[in-house]
């Protein structure tokens, strides 16, 4: 996927009949990637964040799971996070997925996962 736009879309985690999907967020543009998940108290599915390599967790009101995903989206690592954190930054990674912290284990989210993002089609003009 080239350019990326803020918006919504599904997470994607598995293949065939034991895929999973989750409602997703996105940040793309600057603002909203610093704002994340700033000044909320939860998240209904998933926040992915692109272009990022490294997160951060000052002042928020949660803990959060961070799943690193390189360009192919597969997951290179995955943290818990509590607040207050700054997360190290991930030479190869390239977007970001946030979550409640459980919510990655839950969906089976662990290192070598490969994720698919779907993002609905923009209006014709």
């Amino acid at each position: 996927m080239g350019k990326w736009r803020n918006g919504s879309g599904t997470l994607t985690v598995g293949t065939g009949s034991g895929a999973l999907e989750v409602p997703l967020r996105i940040a793309a543009s600057y603002r909203a990637r610093a704002r994340g998940l700033l000044g909320v108290d939860g998240v209904d599915g998933a926040l992915l964040i692109a272009p990022c390599g490294s997160v951060h967790t000052f002042r928020m009101r949660f803990a959060i799971d961070v799943a690193y995903l390189d360009r192919s989206f597969e997951v290179l690592a995955v943290r818990t996070m509590r607040p207050g954190r700054f997360g190290l930054p991930r030479l190869r990674a390239r977007h970001v997925v946030e979550s409640e912290a459980g919510a990655m284990e839950r969906w089976g989210l662990r290192p070598g996962t490969r994720v698919r993002i779907s993002v609905p089609a923009p209006p014709a003009r």
